[in-house]
């Protein structure tokens, strides 16, 4: 198949979430039949509800600043499919998308064939098993691995890996996972292998024990960042905060977070841990590759900033916990900013709860819907929510809504597009395509003004 082909078989099989099976039988079927190319190099493996993609991107940058040949994967995309499997922070091209997609789906048909396989893998499961045969074929030296979702039966779970990192632990695909957060945190849990060193930044008292039982029953080392405390010398520069932080007796300091927001101090922990504890089993791994690895690291999407004056914010804030971050950021760096707040949801999310922490912060809600099966309508969030702003629009088309927010506002107002990833990627989709008729986007790192 050529790429187009691919793409065209991989939207067949739905959406992640459709008819989604958990279990790591099929794909474990599907690397055996190609010669387990997942146990070509080594792994780390991210789990937890919140902050997986800036912890995994954070720890690749430190490795491959450290000279290792660094693959990562993550989901879901943003734009296009590509962006999930990178080598050295380079997207898979297309060719070898389409060489390595090709050979997974003939393997799948040949095992079909066979009744080796009972169902057709699912979307998830044919992403996974590109990316590991395209790693192996790459040659990559380790290989940072994000959870798609929960961790015991998730397909990413097939690895063995170096050290595993659990970010935190809030209520997120209850229908998938379990309605409390001891029970999330033991399907999060469920990466942990015997012996295998720990790194968990889970907060929330029932989750966290949670993980120290699993751990404590597999001997697997557990390092807790929460219980450290052991920051320095905290502050932010126009919204990117800089600390010094000591581990078992060894100091970092000046360590510098390039993206947004408080939250990410956490992840960024969490990352130069894993980092500092694949270092004491033996990886080259300097003081000066961590601090350029997190230094350089970029994670498009999360408080990402477009526009300077206004101030316009992307973030996907799905879930409660998110949008938590997302207030606790506007009402610490923004405080007195007139807000103008682009949402939308997936109908399976809890709008209602997140109405009630991010409508409050805005002077005007405007709620669009991107182009996805599982979008809620602007109708139904409005029938979800919980709390009414001064003011709503409606409009449908994502990119439009953010140019009517933009256009509204005063170089001191701030527009930030909230709520899904899928609304962050449409909107990207549209800059892109240069169809988003806002003047002088800036880039990520630009200087912000807080």
């Amino acid at each position: 198949m050529n790429y187009a082909e691919c793409l065209s078989y991989l939207a067949d099989l739905g959406h992640e979430l459709r008819g989604v099976r958990f279990g790591l039988e099929a794909i474990s079927t599907i690397l055996g039949s190609l010669g387990h190319p997942h146990q070509q190099y080594p792994t780390a493996i991210v789990a937890g509800t919140n902050g997986k993609g800036s912890t995994s991107a954070i720890l690749a940058s430190i490795l491959e600043h450290a000279g290792y040949r660094t693959a990562l994967y993550t989901s879901p995309q943003l734009v296009r499919v590509n962006e999930r499997i990178q080598v050295n922070r380079r997207e898979i091209s297309d060719e070898d998308f389409a060489r390595s997609f090709t050979d997974i789906q003939q393997a799948v048909d040949r095992l079909l064939e066979q009744k080796l396989l009972e169902f057709r893998p699912s979307f998830f499961e044919f992403l996974t098993a590109t990316a590991f045969l395209h790693f192996a074929r790459a040659r990559v030296e380790f290989a940072v691995l994000e959870v798609g979702m929960g961790g015991r039966l998730d397909a990413t779970n097939i690895t063995e890996p170096r050290v595993v990192v659990i970010t935190n632990i809030a209520l997120d695909h209850q229908e998938f996972l379990g309605t409390t957060h001891a029970a999330i945190a033991g399907e999060k849990a469920g990466v942990i292998k015997p012996g295998r060193p720990v790194v968990s930044a889970c907060a929330h008292p029932e989750a966290a024990e949670v993980i120290r039982r699993r751990c404590a029953e597999l001997a697997a080392p557990l390092v807790e960042t929460p219980a450290l405390s052991r920051l320095a010398n905290l502050h932010h520069r126009q919204g990117r905060y800089e600390f010094d932080f000591t581990l078992n007796g060894d100091y970092f300091s000046n360590l510098v977070v390039p993206l947004l927001g408080r939250f990410q101090v956490e992840n960024a922990v969490a990352a130069v841990t894993a980092a500092w504890q694949l270092r004491q089993e033996g990886m080259n791994i300097t003081h000066g590759a961590i601090l350029e690895g997190l230094r350089d690291t970029s994670w498009p999407g999360r408080l990402e900033l477009i526009h300077e004056r206004p101030l316009v914010l992307l973030d996907g804030a799905h879930n409660p916990a998110g949008a938590r971050e997302i207030a606790a950021f506007v009402r610490e760096l923004l405080p007195g900013r007139r807000v103008r707040l682009v949402f939308a949801s997936m109908r399976d999310k809890a709008i209602g709860e997140i109405s009630e922490i991010l409508f409050p912060l805005a002077v005007e809600v405007y709620l669009t819907r991107p182009d996805q099966p599982r979008a809620a309508s602007p109708e139904e969030i409005l029938a979800a929510a919980r709390c009414q702003p001064p003011r709503i629009v409606i409009e449908a088309e994502p990119r439009r809504a953010l140019e009517r927010a933009y256009q509204v506002s005063a170089p001191e107002d701030v527009v930030l597009a909230a709520g899904s990833l899928f609304l962050v990627g449409a909107i990207k989709k549209a800059w892109r395509e240069g169809k988003l008729e806002i003047p002088n986007i800036t880039s990520q790192n630009a200087a912000a003004h807080f």
